[in-house]
């Protein structure tokens, strides 16, 4: 605060407010609904990822994104399409090859960051609230160093979205030939979302043309960095859709797996 002895003549003291904010609406209510929502999914996936069970459909070769792809000792043999390679130990997830690199390539998400740390760290949880710590170290420190490495993440995750496309298109192939019903349209669905968010990614968008310096003489490169950056303008709900559609094939298939209801069936 400016001194009477050091202030411009004619200027206003600044005003002693005692609220933490003047903010009248309900600034905590976007935090709230993100904690909500992320920890419930958090929930969910982890409880089916260590559950071991209902994640193939072997009359119509569904397999959930949640175990692809499916290679430990434990897999079905026909969800496991690159093989059985790791020990079936109940701690190790039967897609262990892809999950972490899955958790990572969210955790170091730009728009994901923003989220968690306004809603679980506080940090700031809102424009013109005060930061919940007393003091600010930025991404400076272990562990948040290792938000530096989203590119390579970005890298990973789009041989897992191959990985994904891969059993979308094996799913059309069932024992009795080719087949279409709405397991089909969901596993479609949720590999064109995955896609539209991982290619919409910061680190996507920079590696195609961040770093040219005349657009006139990269044409293609050109086309394509306007239409990620078209994506990344929806970055933000890309994240959160893609969330759903992930929780939405794995019910589905577990729904049909466990014997709740059959697959509406279009072609054979």
């Amino acid at each position: 605060m400016t001194s009477t002895a050091t202030r411009p003549r004619g200027a206003r003291a600044r005003a002693a407010i005692a609220a933490k904010t003047l903010r009248t609406d309900r600034w905590w209510f976007a935090p709230l609904i993100t904690v909500i929502g992320l920890s419930a999914w958090v929930v969910y996936a982890t409880v089916r990822v260590f559950m071991h069970d209902f994640y193939w459909v072997a009359d119509y070769h569904y397999l959930t994104p949640f175990y692809s792809p499916c290679v430990t000792e434990r897999c079905v043999e026909g969800a496991a399409h690159f093989g059985r390679f790791l020990p079936g130990w109940w701690i190790i997830p039967d897609a262990a090859l892809t999950l972490p690199f899955l958790l990572l390539f969210r955790l170091t998400c730009y728009y994901y960051r923003k989220a968690y740390y306004r809603s679980f760290w506080l940090s700031p949880p809102a424009c013109a609230v005060p930061d919940g710590h007393k003091e600010y170290g930025g991404e400076t420190r272990f562990p948040l160093l290792g938000q530096n490495l989203h590119r390579y993440f970005f890298y990973a995750a789009t041989i897992i979205s191959l990985i994904n496309t891969w059993d979308a298109i094996l799913a059309f192939h069932s024992p009795k030939g080719f087949g279409f019903g709405l397991g089909n349209i969901i596993l479609v669905l949720n590999v064109v979302m995955l896609w539209a968010y991982t290619i919409s990614c910061h680190s996507c968008r920079h590696i195609i043309g961040g770093r040219l310096k005349h657009f006139s003489k990269h044409p293609v490169r050109y086309r394509a960095w306007t239409f990620v950056s078209a994506l990344n303008v929806r970055h933000m709900q890309l994240a959160w859709i893609t969330l759903g559609t992930l929780a939405l094939a794995d019910f589905y298939i577990m729904a049909l797996a466990a014997g709740w209801f059959s697959d509406l069936r279009f072609i054979n």
